[in-house]
């Protein structure tokens, strides 16, 4: 057994631990709805679940059914190593100028969009795709932005933008990618 395949198992093992200790994600693809991502327990209160001051608390809700907000053009995707869910610090700037206009936008929420390249098992780059979306995630929250304003989606392999099978097709396949949409 070779160490790349070691590595896949041990990922691949770990996402699934991951997923049964009640991670509510959902997966664009395949039509599965969950409950918004909320591992800080956010307390969720006010009327039709918002909160006070313009805040949005939006319990079971998944954003992609709000009004779409169109992407502004500077905001651009965050590419990733192959078999790797770091944000790279060549890329940390593009998760910033994010965290800036989700701060500037006070009720717009967002969905980071994790995605893979074609090598890998379904199941696999679903995983990886989820820890990428997440890592992005965790680097807005630590910019300042709340947790009840990003939920997370991982798309695996599906949503190429490049349909090569070559390291260059690859390299921009391996992203996390934003849509944005109006909370209120």
């Amino acid at each position: 057994m070779n160490t790349s395949h070691i590595l896949r198992t041990a990922l691949l093992l770990a996402a699934v631990a991951a997923l049964s200790t009640g991670c509510k994600t959902f997966r664009k693809n395949k039509g599965e709805d969950a409950p918004a991502f909320d591992p800080e327990g956010t307390e969720l209160i006010g009327e039709g679940g918002y909160l006070d001051e313009g805040q949005l608390a939006l319990a079971d809700t998944n954003f992609a059914t709000l009004p779409p907000v169109e992407k502004p053009g500077y905001i651009q995707p965050v590419y990733f190593a192959y078999n790797d869910s770091t944000v790279p610090a060549s890329e940390a700037s593009k998760v910033s100028v994010v965290a800036q206009f989700l701060q500037q936008n006070g009720t717009v929420v967002l969905i980071v969009e994790g995605n893979c390249d074609e090598r890998g098992t379904d199941e696999y780059n679903i995983s990886l795709g989820e820890y990428r979306a997440q890592a992005v995630r965790e680097r807005l929250v630590s910019e300042g932005v709340a947790a009840n304003r990003i939920q997370t989606v991982s798309n695996g392999e599906q949503n190429p933008v490049d349909p090569g099978h070559n390291e260059s097709a690859w390299s921009r396949n391996r992203r996390a990618e934003f849509s944005f949409y109006q909370g209120r």
